[in-house]
């Protein structure tokens, strides 16, 4: 040690060097690489998922949906409300014939401030109570002040199961993508 001190242009000899340049490496390495790793994730874009995917519909304490329970306790041009895609309230609709579904279901989520709109069968449409928006029986604006359509979803009834399914195709109601696709 002292041979250092009283030889003050002594270097170190390239092993030791190389060692602790690698250590610092192998201590330095993996910080910057996560926290590089985390800012790059931040920058790709989120993708979505596999979709098309069918889930059942629920009634309100959770128990799925079957399509004769549905019949029996609703009637022609019903439009009643069970848990949907992602939990939201989706509107089934029941057809003119009293035994067949819609083959959409309406997403029960006002498109102005998220309120649930209710149907009101006296005037055949859907009428948020917050903000006074109206919406046709298939679900487009009548009135504003939302600004888009109610969402839609596929209904199918397999083997008396009730069915629903993402939306994706064009919306017959505006002839455009679906905005919430």
């Amino acid at each position: 040690m002292m041979n250092v001190f009283s030889q003050p242009d002594m270097v170190p000899d390239m092993g030791k060097r190389k060692l602790m340049n690698n250590l610092v490496l192998a201590a330095v390495a993996p910080v910057v690489a996560s926290a590089g790793g985390c800012y790059l994730y931040y920058f790709y874009p989120p993708q979505t998922g596999g979709g098309g995917g069918a889930v059942g519909a629920l009634d309100a304490l959770g128990n799925p949906v079957s399509a004769e329970s549905w019949f029996k306790s609703h009637k022609k041009n019903a439009r009643d409300l069970v848990q949907g895609i992602k939990g939201d309230p989706t509107y089934l609709i029941v057809n003119d014939d009293g035994s067949t579904l819609n083959s959409y279901g309406l997403n029960a989520i006002c498109t102005h401030l998220g309120c649930v709109v209710p149907w009101d069968a006296a005037s055949n449409k859907f009428k948020c109570p917050c903000h006074g928006s109206q919406y046709a029986p298939d679900g487009h604006v009548v009135r504003g002040p939302a600004p888009r359509p109610l969402q839609l979803a596929h209904v199918e009834d397999d083997n008396g199961k009730i069915l629903l399914s993402p939306w994706t195709e064009t919306d017959f109601r505006t002839g455009e993508k679906p905005w919430w696709a």
